[in-house]
């Protein structure tokens, strides 16, 4: 599949898949949209509802890794310590994640964004003191654990071109690898995923959505 770069609005690239019409991040800033849906609306409401200040997050669509280095970014802030897994099917290329410009945009270590790429797959890494990160090259369908995840980011490619990953059978296997009290994210609002959500178990809120989307949703595990 033909694969090229996009400048978003907020001036960080994306890959975008011309024949899906889709793109790995929002065109309304891909920056923007990460720090919104998953730093603001994942992790800075699951520390203030439970006071922790050490916890896993499973990450479903890898991909650039601009979650997993806002995250990173985000535990050298607060002193958080983290364990990331981020799950990919598909992984991004050398050369493509070269020419990302993420930590150039957040003021940030070139380093340590590089090190999440080239670190080994389906064995921990110390990215920083406080961040290890765990890449499993693998289908969705595939993931196992149970109880084991404190925060979810779900990110993969929207429902229009890819339904299957946004069914009951999915998040049911979501709803079983977070911990109680567990809370998934997503950029995501179309009602048939907040039903599908809903019908596994997971208690759902729409709130309001990064720059170019109204809504998204954030789902807890009580």
């Amino acid at each position: 599949m033909k694969r090229e770069f996009f400048t978003t609005e907020d001036g960080s690239l994306t890959i975008h898949l011309p024949d899906w019409n889709e793109q790995y991040h929002s065109k309304h800033g891909a920056i923007a949209e990460a720090n919104h849906v998953f730093i603001e609306t994942g992790i800075h409401h699951f520390i203030a509802e439970n006071k922790v200040m050490d916890f896993s997050i499973l990450e479903i669509g890898f991909g650039t890794g601009l979650n997993a280095f806002l995250t990173c970014i985000e535990a050298e802030k607060k002193n958080l310590q983290i364990k990331y897994t981020g799950v990919e099917a598909f992984p991004v290329t050398p050369s493509e994640v070269t020419q990302l410009n993420y930590a150039e945009l957040l003021h940030a270590s070139e380093e340590t964004f590089l090190k999440l790429h080239e670190c080994s797959w389906e064995t921990p890494s110390e990215i920083t003191s406080l961040f290890t990160l765990i890449k499993q090259q693998k289908f969705f369908s595939e993931i196992t654990e149970i109880e084991a995840y404190h925060l979810i980011y779900f990110d993969a490619f929207g429902a229009r071109v890819q339904p299957e990953l946004w069914t009951e059978e999915i998040f049911s296997l979501m709803f079983a690898a977070l911990k109680s009290s567990g809370v998934l994210v997503t950029y995501a609002a179309k009602g048939s995923v907040r039903r599908a959500m809903q019908a596994v178990g997971f208690v759902v809120e729409r709130l309001p959505g990064p720059s170019g989307k109204r809504e998204m949703l954030r789902a807890t595990k009580y």
